[in-house]
């Protein structure tokens, strides 16, 4: 027997990847994880599925994430990947005050990529579903090779017979009101960034593993979110006037709010304040920066809507400020009456350090 590294005569354990096993055989090991979705009456297999619009209408969105840019395999799961990529477009069905219905997921993968890699993207969307929109699931989509592993889904939604809700619509002496967390995916990528790339001890995996043991809530929060989807349709069933999903920061998305309606939006101080308390105690780490974590943080896909004055709001929703009119030369958005001038929000042509891992 060697003495130095493995022994010679032990089967080295073979990892089936996307090129060893090929496309149709990857495909078979895929599709029984997916969720089937309700509304399909002709799901993956065919050219095209089918799907139902029992309201004549759909609401159809599309989002894409890119090894580097939008996610770290050094730091997320292959469950994580499914998961985060199933909620930010189901929240943006949610945001127009439909419900979610199915989902058509694109994969470019390397040549090596692991086809249990793929078998956990397939569990975290299925699992992603069953969690937050039962009834919701996949019915078609593709597979194809890149350099870089690339996801893209793209998502309906049924209306229900209501119109949707777009972000045109807020008049002043709306309310304004959010569901959801707000500041926990902001500060959980700040963590991961800030201590969770590699030294020459340790590399991204490790420390990123070690992060979200010691702060769950945040880092969860980042790499595989949730979103209250229900209260979108609670919020088109109770006279939304303008929505959207939170997922560029609270600031920038209210700023699309009020330039889309023609308005401004302020934000309450004490409102504000309060959310940022809330975010410290979920974990003292944040501290100081709470705020603005808070404020531009982004990714958490809450939902931003408001209410006509006086209008009861769903019991999801909290109320965070007032719609007002807008003079020339006025901010968008306002917090305590004044310009929030710290720049924040997620642009993906900004951002990007240009790193992978």
């Amino acid at each position: 027997m060697s003495t130095h590294g493995a022994d010679p005569q032990l089967p080295v354990a073979r990892v089936d990847t996307v090129v060893s096993i090929g496309e149709v055989e990857t495909l078979k090991r895929i599709f029984p994880r997916l969720p089937a979705a309700s509304s399909a009456l002709l799901g993956p297999g065919d050219d095209a599925a089918v799907v139902a619009a029992p309201d004549g209408r759909f609401v159809v969105t599309t989002d894409m994430m890119i090894h580097g840019p939008d996610f770290r395999l050094a730091w997320s799961t292959a469950h994580d990947l499914g998961w985060k990529a199933a909620v930010s477009n189901l929240a943006d069905v949610a945001a127009m005050g439909a419900t979610p219905s199915a989902l058509v997921v694109a994969i470019a993968a390397p040549l090596d990529t692991p086809v249990a890699l793929l078998e956990g993207i397939s569990d975290g969307l299925r699992d992603a579903c069953a969690a937050l929109s039962p009834g919701t699931g996949v019915v078609g989509g593709d597979l194809s090779v890149s350099n870089t592993l690339t996801l893209a889904v793209t998502a309906f939604g049924d209306l229900d017979g209501r119109p949707p809700v777009t972000r045109a619509g807020a008049r002043p002496g709306d309310v304004v009101a959010v569901a959801g967390d707000l500041g926990r995916a902001g500060a959980g990528i700040w963590l991961l960034f800030d201590q969770g790339v590699h030294t020459e001890r340790e590399p991204d995996t490790i420390l990123g593993q070690a992060l979200r043991v010691a702060h769950p809530v945040l880092v969860e929060a980042q790499l595989a979110p949730t979103s209250p989807l229900q209260a979108g349709r609670s919020a088109a069933q109770a006279g939304a006037t303008a929505m959207l999903d939170v997922s560029d920061g609270l600031v920038l998305d209210a700023g699309r709010i009020a330039t889309a309606s023609g308005c401004s939006l302020e934000l309450f101080h004490e409102a504000i304040e309060a959310e940022a308390d809330a975010l410290r105690e979920v974990d003292a780490v944040v501290g100081a920066q709470a705020r603005d974590f808070v404020l531009c943080g982004g990714e958490d896909h809450a939902l931003l809507a408001t209410f006509p004055a006086g209008q009861e709001v769903p019991p999801e929703f909290r109320v965070i400020g007032e719609v007002r009119g807008r003079a020339a030369g006025h901010p968008l958005v306002t917090i305590g009456g004044e310009a929030y001038v710290r720049p924040g929000g997620w642009d993906p042509f900004a951002d990007w350090n240009g790193g992978v891992g």
